[in-house]
């Protein structure tokens, strides 16, 4: 334990497997179902309705493929085909040169969408080359850091924050627009009034869901950054996965499984800071950057504490089904319980192998 009681860096939290050495070779990683799901669930969950209002980049194969092409531009380097590190970077620059959507009045929140990835690419290559560290996740959070206060500086040159938070705005109620216009136009249909004269008290709930659409996208972007670091974490460790399973050379070690995922323990700063900022009023001016922070944070412990319940119970078919059944429908005390046994987990270290007694 460190000063006032705050963790220090444990050896179990911190050490993993032996690093590779810079252009080793190993076999191919196996096992491309549970990857094709998380990429599956990656690229087509965020275009779903109610989610497209929430995620800020909802093309999220723009993110994806320039994280890839850095991976195999970095492979290259040590040792890999050039000829994978040229296919990957060629797509890459194309989708980066083309606008995403061709909405009217889309155009600058595309074009800062494609900076972002451009951004998010260039910090996770640089933190790579030029680190000391061939650790995935200690890479992606730097880049996504970097990248952050990159894109605050230049947007500071450009007139601030509040541009971005307007185009932002704009783009999340365009998007909100085609679910608020079938809600709106939902009684007018002869289903839609047949189903209000059956069951009257449906009236309220269709009022009730209008009103949380025409609202969420003020609320959503207020916590914009959060959001938008970890779907981008979530862009780089796919790409991480997909070229240790493209290519024999290692860049670092593959990604491991979710019942042994940690971090430093010192991460928990970050939750402590925002939940200091929320909570004193004289920071009151800073409450979004408390937010975020208590969000960003929040949701690492959160995947942390679901890596400890995956530890213990070692889901097999019918434990898996029923935590992917359940945990949409009871997502608040999921979400709830899975942070708590992911703070936890920085004092107790559930996972540690424990030694017998007798």
């Amino acid at each position: 334990m460190g000063a006032g009681g705050l963790p220090s860096p444990s050896p179990v939290a911190n050490d993993g497997a032996q690093l590779p050495q810079r252009g080793a070779t190993a076999a191919r990683e196996r096992g491309w179902w549970g990857l094709l799901s998380a990429l599956a669930t990656f690229l087509l969950v965020p275009a779903t309705p109610l989610v497209r209002t929430v995620v800020p980049i909802e093309q999220t194969w723009v993110l994806l493929l320039p994280a890839l092409a850095v991976c195999t531009l970095v492979g290259w380097r040590a040792g890999g085909r050039f000829t994978l590190a040229a296919l990957w970077t060629a797509l890459a620059l194309w989708v980066l040169a083309h606008p995403m959507t061709n909405a009217p009045g889309a155009a600058g929140y595309d074009r800062v969408a494609r900076g972002w990835a451009l951004l998010l690419a260039g910090a996770f290559g640089a933190v790579f080359v030029l680190g000391s560290t061939r650790r995935f996740f200690s890479i992606a959070l730097s880049a996504v850091g970097l990248a952050l206060v990159a894109s605050l500086v230049l947007s500071l040159r450009d007139g601030g924050t509040g541009r971005l938070r307007g185009m932002l705005l704009r783009e999340l109620t365009a998007r909100d627009a085609a679910s608020l216009a079938r809600l709106d136009s939902l009684p007018g249909t002869p289903e839609g009034r047949e189903y209000l004269l059956r069951k009257p008290e449906a009236a309220e709930t269709l009022q009730e869901a209008t009103r949380m659409y025409r609202e969420l996208p003020a609320r959503v972007v207020t916590l914009a950054p959060a959001v938008l670091a970890l779907e981008s974490l979530a862009a780089l460790a796919l790409a991480w996965a997909l070229f240790h399973r493209m290519s024999r050379v290692r860049i670092g070690p593959p990604l491991g499984s979710l019942k042994q995922f940690r971090f430093n323990d010192q991460l928990i700063w970050g939750v402590i800071v925002g939940i200091v900022v929320l909570v004193l009023p004289a920071l009151e001016q800073l409450r979004a950057v408390g937010v975020n922070l208590v969000v960003f944070f929040g949701a690492l412990y959160a995947l942390r504490g679901a890596g400890v319940l995956s530890y213990f119970l070692s889901p097999g078919w019918v434990t898996a089904l029923a935590l992917a059944f359940l945990a949409p429908l009871l997502w608040p005390l999921y979400a709830l319980g899975a942070f708590g046994l992911g703070l936890g987990d920085t004092w107790l270290d559930w996972r540690r192998p424990r030694t017998p007694t007798a």
